[in-house]
């Protein structure tokens, strides 16, 4: 259909309908195609699809002058060839020439299906991976150039490195070359050494991994082979508590049962164990070494990245009949996944690479901070200034001699502009910030991983978070039974239970223990006339219907403590209460069957064939599993067909989203308001139905569905079709609500986070109605606002008119779904980002992973700004790993959010200290930090500026050696360094008025008109303590270096004092720390106190410097240097104070 149009404005109706016609005469065999001849007439959709979105409805008729309604509409003009080159161009030449160099060097393998022979690697068709995990970034030849490029990247190292080079060349030799190398090699050694550290840690702990031994099966028995060494076909055993080394078909058990546990966490983030189901074929064989007397092969489809899909088939060829049987999910077994219970022994499916584990990870991109990039900025400035000043120099020399030499050498002179300390301090003070805040008691547990970034927590303006977990417990508790004309809730669940009982009793009066003939009752109670069932008995079949339609298993802590006895100790049918848990791969399962034992009915045991209830009276029901249809999120239901041992009786139970079960279950009246209600009070619901099957039926039923489970092509769509036959007029039973818990401290610290000027998203992947409950109840979105909730939209015209709808609201929370976010970003991404970023909250709800990491990207680039994503889960991570800076939360759904993240908290409230305290001090501090290490490099270059004026614009240095390397370092160091540990205001203060951190995101404490106040200030004295210098001392001329050093020395300790707002001891003790190594090395240092060294025969005379004339001159200095810039920041404060000082003072 209108597919592609590009929203530009329509400037003549002859140029639309060119346009028009030039696209559906191109339109392939898609859904526009056969509607061609409606489109080739100027008709209003037509019309529609070219015009912009527009603010009111008027605009459909006029044509272009409302364009201008589309806020900040963005219609570039294509640039022109050579202003296309200049403007980036040529990035995108090399980038694409790069990308097509490596396409054709390392070409991707395509990945096939394959058949794979039982204990045979030696018959696979072609070489598949080695089944080796490499988490390395380098190898031994990549390690040092990948290194090294990724310092030289930044502008700041590379000029450094040319003029270290230049040194070499003896006209351009300017000092020792120690002056520029050793700062240089100490930049290198520490990043080296940081990469070399990780890069070997990584190395160990792959080797660990792939040095696992297991023990393989072969025709000889069994050998120990090393992880890295298994093959595609290979039988491997796996021990109880071992990793599962690559993707396998699960081909038999040691328990009994034929099915075990395996803990995902690693893989998916969800803590909750999942059952895995053995090939019934090779189970039931008597013996292991039976594996190698059949001649059988699993047909498994290509590698994939879904890790909850997966279709293929198992055929044994030496019996008569060949045996042939479905695969699916529940009979693999994927890498990285560890056995929670038994033995199993798989077959080897896919290796190395082609492991779902290796193809979910991404690599995560380096972050790298907007202080950095905007440094980096500042430096070109500086760059730019330095190359002025040098030409200026060689001008007013009058081009004489060898110009272009002296060129150079003034260019070296002042090189010290750009100051090489600027990375050192900043990586320095990054590493201290990360100290502060894993030590901060107030936060405890938080982890630093990224430590590059702590500076962006004080620039986030989007939030974007995650529901289930972040800002809930994901710890379900049962509130809400409702049967349609009643409803029970937390206080009423007595009544229940005494209904449970009473009909337990009827049914089997006074039957003594486990004596499943208790038939004659039921017939009894079957024969009475069909009315309108009591109240009992509805609430009976509803708890029944819970307790049996689920996929929760009971599992039993051995009381013994035996470690290598199977944990599910059936064998003793040890069913106390005690040391049961339940299992199952979704809370709210859990949640369920453990209202229906608070109740009275108690799921004592299952495995794959049957499972049994235990009635208040103390007697187990048994009930055979006949099918089970597990729940999908495309399907959002779950369905499963038992058979009760003592009546025979097959019942098709099933339960699902509301919007899944409404079509499926008998017309009735109250289900979509109580759904409704129910959502509100911010409740989960699960609607329960059943339908009673003959034998007939079922035997029917079971034949269509095994034989659409052997089929290879569409199969989950013919399975799919099999069941749907009997999704057909259920019975409702009753409809369930499940409370998911707020976080503690949620809303305050959303609150604060408002307050702060911080944007919310909540992206999740729950339904609609739950995500707008959660929203409200914990305040993302606030009680006075308005809530749009987008409608379903399918197709561009209706995703046009409901944008337009949504722009008329003013000041109001989006909700919107994630199928219906898919359609307007495929045709209107500009506008709905725009539109969604002036809402003061937005809940995008049914989103999938790669959907959320999707939305983090496209704010990022739409708005420019800094975002934040926060999370718990695996279904997280590409979201963290998007965004500007990821927050990982320790939850129940395992760790993996928290690994992958920049920053790892407990809860989620610890965000609202991470962002106000640390994130606003660590910019705050750093930018203070690296303008005065730039304005330490400014000053001494406007001296050397002075002196080479002086003196017949000679390019010779001022200062040599050691004292330009000393003054960068010992003798400044510690107090600028200590400007770490200022502080504007408490953090009490900073949290109390979550106000403060808006004026961060203005980026006002380091721009371009802070940094030119000190670049004004570092030529004023830079210019003062030279010429100071040569005025004051025109008789001892030969001091001038001792004069103006020692005044420069001082000025620096005192603009650092000047600088601070709120003194710190360590600062105290830095400033004369500094005073007292300068002060003692005047004695050693003396041969460097004379211009140009020995030449000039100028010793320092300690004699000098301890005479009064030479302190009062350099006080003198000093005071005139700084006591200016002293009196203009008191003016300041008073007149105009920032919005901190109304705070501290």
């Amino acid at each position: 259909m209108a597919d592609q149009i590009p929203l530009y404005p329509v400037r003549s109706a002859g140029a639309a309908g060119h346009k028009r016609a030039a696209y559906y005469s191109a339109a392939g065999p898609g859904p526009g195609a056969d509607r061609r001849g409606r489109y080739q007439l100027e008709d209003e959709s037509a019309h529609l699809d070219e015009m912009p979105l527009m603010m009111s409805e008027e605009g459909f008729e006029n044509d272009e002058s409302d364009y201008h309604t589309l806020p900040r509409a963005r219609i570039e003009r294509r640039k022109s060839g050579l202003e296309w080159f200049v403007c980036g161009g040529w990035k995108f030449l090399c980038s694409s020439c790069c990308d097509w160099l490596i396409n054709i060097c390392h070409r991707k393998k395509e990945l096939k299906a394959r058949t794979v022979w039982l204990g045979c690697p030696e018959k696979s068709e072609e070489k598949y991976p080695r089944n080796s995990i490499k988490n390395q970034k380098y190898n031994v030849f990549t390690f040092i150039p990948g290194v090294l490029y990724e310092q030289f990247k930044f502008f700041l190292n590379l000029y450094f490195l040319v003029v270290s080079c230049s040194q070499f060349v003896p006209a351009l030799k300017i000092g020792y070359l120690y002056t520029y190398w050793a700062p240089l090699g100490f930049v290198l050694a520490v990043t080296i050494t940081r990469e070399a550290i990780d890069e070997f840690r990584r190395f160990q702990r792959d080797k660990e991994v792939n040095s696992q031994l297991y023990s393989k099966l072969t025709v000889r028995g069994k050998v120990q082979v090393k992880s890295s060494d298994i093959q595609v076909g290979d039988l491997i055993i796996v021990e109880k508590n071992q990793r599962i080394p690559s993707d396998m078909v699960f081909l038999r058990t040691s328990e009994k049962a034929g099915s075990c546990f395996i803990r995902t966490d690693q893989l998916d983030g969800e803590t909750d164990w999942k059952l895995k189901v053995a090939v019934s074929c090779t189970q039931r064989l008597p013996a292991l070494g039976d594996l190698f007397s059949i001649r059988a092969y699993v047909y498994a489809q290509k590698p994939q990245l879904d890790i909850h899909s997966f279709e293929g088939t198992f055929t044994r060829e030496d019996s008569d009949p060949p045996i042939h049987e479905s695969l699916s999910i529940e009979n693999t077994l994927w890498a990285s996944t560890i056995v929670a219970s038994g033995t199993v022994i798989g077959v080897v499916i896919y290796t190395g690479k082609e492991t779902r584990s290796v193809m979910n990870t991404s690599n995560p991109k380096n972050k790298i901070g907007l202080l950095d990039l905007e440094l980096n900025q500042l430096t070109k400035a500086l760059f730019l200034a330095l190359v002025v000043l040098s030409v200026v120099m060689v001008t007013l020399q009058g081009f004489a001699g060898p110009w272009y030499r002296n060129l150079f050498r003034f260019l070296l002179l002042f090189s010290y502009i750009i100051p090489i300390s600027l990375r050192v301090n900043l990586d320095m003070g990054k590493a201290a910030y990360g100290w502060m805040i894993m030590k901060d008691e107030n936060i405890p547990g938080t982890v630093v991983r990224t430590s590059t970034i702590p500076e962006e927590l004080g620039r986030l303006v989007y939030l974007l978070t995650d529901k289930t977990g972040t800002l809930t417990q994901n710890e379900m508790t049962f509130r809400r039974l409702h049967l349609g004309t009643v409803s029970y809730g937390a206080d009423t669940m007595d009544e229940i239970q005494t209904h449970v009982l009473s009909s337990y009793a009827q049914v089997h009066p006074q039957t003594g223990g486990n004596n499943p003939s208790s038939t004659p009752p039921r017939r009894a109670q079957s024969s009475t006339p069909k009315v309108r069932k009591s109240v009992s008995s509805r609430v009976h079949e509803a708890v029944k219907a819970i307790a049996l339609c689920h996929n929760v298993t009971p599992v039993y802590e051995s009381q013994a403590g035996v470690t290598g006895e199977t944990e599910s100790a059936e064998a003793d049918q040890d069913f106390s209460d005690e040391n049961r848990t339940y299992q199952a791969s979704s809370p709210d399962e859990v949640a369920l069957v453990r209202w229906t034992e608070s109740v009275g009915l108690t799921l004592v045991s299952r495995d794959l064939t049957s499972m049994q209830l235990k009635t208040p009276g103390g007697q187990v029901l048994t009930y055979c599993i006949l099918q089970v249809f597990p729940f999908t999120s495309e399907s959002k239901r779950m369905g499963i067909i038992v058979r009760d041992e003592s009546t025979a009786e097959i019942t098709f139970y099933m339960k699902g989203a509301d919007v899944a079960m409404s079509s499926i279950v008998q017309y009735n009246d109250w289900l979509e308001e109580e759904c409704g209600n129910m959502a509100r009070e911010g409740l989960r619901t699960l609607v329960v139905a059943k339908k009673a099957l003959t034998e007939e039926q079922y035997q029917d039923f079971e034949s269509r569905y095994s034989q659409a489970k052997l089929s290879i092509h569409d199969r989950v769509l013919k399975v799919a079709a099999v069941v749907e036959s009997l999704e057909r007029e259920l019975e409702l039973l009753c409809l369930t609500g499940v409370e998911d818990q707020l976080q503690a401290d949620v809303r305050p610290t959303l609150e604060m986070l408002r307050n702060a000027g911080i944007k919310i998203w909540m992206l999740t992947g729950d339904k609609l109605e739950t995500a707008t409950c959660i929203a409200k109840s914990s305040h993302l979105v606030s009680r006075t606002q308005d809530i749009h909730i987008f409608r379903p939209v399918t197709s561009r015209g209706e995703a046009h008119l409901e944008l337009n709808a949504f722009r008329r609201k003013h000041d109001c929370a989006l909700v919107i779904s994630g199928d219906s976010l898919e359609v307007c970003l495929k045709y209107y991404e500009h506008e709905l980002v725009e539109l969604a970023c002036q809402c003061p909250a937005v809940v995008c709800c049914r989103c999938s992973p790669t959907q959320k990491a999707h939305i983090v990207t496209l704010l990022r680039q739409h708005t420019g700004r800094r975002t934040c994503a926060i999370g718990d889960g695996g279904n997280d991570v590409s979201m963290i790993q998007a965004a500007d800076c990821g927050i990982g939360i320790e939850g129940k759904e395992g760790k993996q959010a928290s690994l992958a993240a920049d920053f790892s908290i407990t809860q989620f409230r610890h965000v609202g200290r991470l962002l106000m305290v640390h994130g606003r001090n660590s910019y705050k501090r750093s930018a203070a930090l690296g303008q005065f290490v730039m304005h330490r490099g400014l000053i001494i270059s406007t001296m050397q500026a002075v002196f080479s004026s002086v003196f017949y614009f000679a390019s010779v240095p001022l200062y040599q050696g050691f004292l330009m390397v000393g003054y960068a370092t010992i003798y400044t160091m510690f107090p600028v360094f200590s400007l770490v540990l200022d502080q504007d205001v408490k953090p009490e203060m900073a949290i109390l008025y979550p106000e403060l951190y808006k004026d961060l995101t203005k980026g006002r404490s380091l721009s371009f008109k802070t940094f030119l106040i000190w670049v004004l200030i570092s030529i004023y004295q830079g210019g003062i303590l030279m010429f100071g210098a040569l005025v004051l001392f025109e008789a001892e001329f030969v001091h001038v270096v001792a004069i103006s050093f020692t005044a420069l020395v001082l000025t620096e300790l005192l603009m650092v004092a000047l600088t601070i707002r709120t003194w710190h001891w360590l600062m105290v003790v830095a400033e004369f720390l500094s005073l007292g190594c300068y002060v003692a090395s005047l004695a050693f240092l003396n041969e460097y106190f004379g211009i140009g060294r020995v030449s000039f025969g100028a010793f320092l005379d300690v004699a000098f410097i301890t005479t009064v004339p030479f302190l009062w001159k350099v006080s003198a200095i000093t005071v005139v240097s700084c006591l200016p810039l002293y009196v203009l920041k008191y003016l300041k404060r008073k007149l105009s104070p920032p919005s901190y000082s109304k705070l501290s003072s």
